[in-house]
């Protein structure tokens, strides 16, 4: 059985920093473009970043490159987004997902495994 399972959300003020892990079980993973994605109330869901299954190149959504990083560990089956200056409006759920020999090209669909989600709230 696949799971991916997100952990590292929590409050935190504006310019703080967090960082998110997924954990992924019962797949190859390094055969997975790995994504970030975040929902936040009323709004649709959006891309943040990808890592394609190859490692190297990074995507990053305009509102979040220079801030977010993205990376993975193939040995521990983890991906990470590790957000700095974080702003009020990156306060929402943030799901990682995976996809069979991604490129790690935004996409709004075709994604084969999501996670559950961890919450991220920035106060002002």
């Amino acid at each position: 059985q696949v799971q991916l399972v997100e952990s590292g959300g929590g409050l935190v003020q504006a310019g703080g920093s967090l960082r998110l892990s997924c954990a992924a079980s019962g797949l190859p993973f390094s055969n997975y473009a790995m994504y970030w994605l975040r929902q936040a109330p009323g709004k649709e869901r959006e891309f943040v970043a990808a890592i394609p299954w190859s490692g190297g190149s990074t995507y990053y959504a305009g509102s979040v490159k220079g801030r977010f990083t993205i990376s993975r560990d193939n040995a521990k089956n983890t991906v990470d987004l590790q957000m700095n200056n974080l702003k009020p409006e990156d306060t929402a759920v943030y799901l990682c997902a995976a996809v069979r020999w991604g490129s790690g090209t935004p996409r709004r669909s075709g994604y084969d495994y999501w996670g559950q989600g961890t919450q991220v709230t920035v106060s002002s």
